[in-house]
């Protein structure tokens, strides 16, 4: 079984930047496919990133590219998301899923508890 749990959420403003993270356990992180998902109360979750297995791979949702960066340490079982130039809309509850690479499922069975971001306008 993966545990993940989310840290580096808070109250910024406008223009600010915000570093998450996401510690996982239970598997060997380098055979994970990772990706960040974010959730509005009443809304459904959005994709915002995902990244391959060695990090060499990645893809955005259209609303955060070109401010946020995914990233990952293998060495250190860590996912990050570094989210740059924040507007109020990317307040929401971020969530880090991830999937076992080798698997031809394409969903992501293991979730995060969430780390809240609010951006202030």
């Amino acid at each position: 079984q993966v545990q993940l749990v989310e840290s580096g959420g808070g109250l910024v403003q406008a223009g600010d930047s915000l570093r998450l993270s996401c510690a996982a356990s239970g598997r060997t992180f380098s055979t994970l496919a990772m990706a960040w998902f974010r959730q509005v109360p009443g809304k459904e979750s959005e994709f915002v990133a995902r990244i391959r297995t060695s990090g060499g791979n990645t893809y955005y949702a259209d609303s955060v590219k070109g401010r946020f960066t995914i990233s990952r340490d293998n060495a250190k079982n860590t996912l990050y998301l570094q989210m740059n130039s924040l507007k109020p809309e990317d307040t929401a509850v971020y969530y880090c899923a991830a999937r076992v690479a080798a698997l031809p499922s394409a969903t992501y069975p293991y979730w995060g508890q969430g780390t809240q971001v609010t951006v202030s306008s």
